[in-house]
């Protein structure tokens, strides 16, 4: 097992040293003598992309996320039949791309269970790389965001190696790294169907160069035997996703009776310790929201987390009034945009390592805003 001796540690981004070079990591957090300490600069992480702007999950999504100041592009990883790993949400792709309207693949329709969940729908598994790549993106969520609409039809569904390219290419074009955060999606339910997500990551990594603890990586998931797994196929950082309900989908087969909320309770958190370096947290875990939707007081989990040596990423910040809390709402559209910048100050002093951001230009602007 590859120990998490120094489960805080991250390196700054520098300069290139040689116009071929890619600089090492953007700072996470970091370990000193007296103990952890957060990153000096919060990391912004961009949730596949630039997505409160162009369809979610395409290069154009992550293109833009750069230009925006992003230290992290996200994509979510699933499989295809030939066992490509690509970037979308979900494995079920009605809603990001225009499966639903192509003729040829109306057979593909299916019924799945999916971490015990019935889902219905077309499958990256059922697609082979080649057939995915005749398919074009389109925004999830078309009636929050109807300028990403706009966007339909143009972008294809990229694989994790051209993320990588776009990401190293981006690099040394602005003279600072740009890393990728990926996240394993349903591991368990696609190495039950013999397409694992663990061994054509690593090889992709591999591939890369990208190995080790300065490398400008972080993989993620909501399950911990995947990313228990990793830790022994190779060194770079690793972050443990909590929502705020429910439990991971490999505790749920295996019989675990651990929730979420027993993993962000101290034991817990000293159990992911033993394979990760970081949590990313569902915001309403860091300061919970009463019925109404109005913030609560903060709970301890940062604090708990730092003193045990591991960084604390929150999920997701998005613009949209429907996605903030009542504190922070400006008017009754749901779709208008909120004090976003507030809900950033909000949790940003309480000591977070990084954020999730569907508006990264937002996220970079209150960063700064804070130096």
């Amino acid at each position: 097992m590859l120990r998490r001796t120094l489960p805080a540690l991250g390196v700054a981004g520098a300069f290139l040293a040689a116009a071929v070079a890619v600089p090492s990591a953007p700072a996470v957090a970091r370990r000193d003598a007296d103990g952890f300490r957060p990153a000096a600069t919060p990391i912004v992480i961009a949730h596949r992309g630039a997505s409160g702007y162009r369809p979610e999950h395409t290069l154009e999504s992550y293109r833009l996320a750069i230009r925006m100041g992003a230290d992290y592009i996200e994509p979510d990883l699933v499989s295809t039949k030939d066992g490509a790993l690509v970037a979308r949400h979900e494995n079920e792709i009605s809603g990001t791309t225009d499966v639903s309207t192509r003729p040829e693949f109306t057979a593909r329709r299916a019924m799945k269970i999916i971490d015990g969940v019935a889902v219905t729908g077309w499958f990256t598994e059922d697609f082979t790389l080649a057939e995915l790549r005749t398919l074009r993106a389109k925004e999830r969520l078309p009636l929050v965001r109807p300028t990403n609409a706009a966007f339909d039809g143009r972008f294809e569904v990229p694989t994790l190696q051209e993320v990588i390219d776009l990401a190293r290419s981006e690099s040394r074009q602005r003279g600072r790294t740009i890393g990728i955060y990926p996240e394993t999606k349903h591991p368990s339910y696609f190495r039950s169907i013999g397409l694992p997500l663990e061994e054509p990551l690593v090889r992709a990594l591999k591939r890369n160069g990208w190995t080790g603890r300065k490398d400008p990586v972080i993989i993620q998931s909501f399950e911990t035997a995947n990313l228990r797994k990793l830790d022994t196929m190779l060194d770079v950082k690793l972050i443990q996703l909590l929502d705020a309900s429910g439990r991971p989908a490999d505790f749920a087969a295996s019989g675990d009776p651990r929730t979420y909320a027993d993993l962000v309770r101290p034991a817990g958190l000293r159990w992911i310790k033993g394979y990760a370096d970081g949590i990313g947290a569902h915001k309403n875990l860091i300061v919970p929201r009463d019925a109404t939707g109005k913030l609560l007081a903060p709970t301890a989990v940062i604090r708990d987390a730092h003193r045990i040596g591991l960084f604390v990423h929150a999920w997701t910040f998005r613009a949209e009034n429907q996605f903030l809390p009542v504190d922070f709402r400006l008017g009754a559209d749901p779709n208008a945009r909120g004090d976003i910048t507030a809900e950033y100050e909000r949790f940003l002093g309480l000591g977070l390592d990084g954020v999730f951001s569907d508006h990264p230009d937002t996220a970079v602007a209150a960063r700064a805003g804070r130096a």
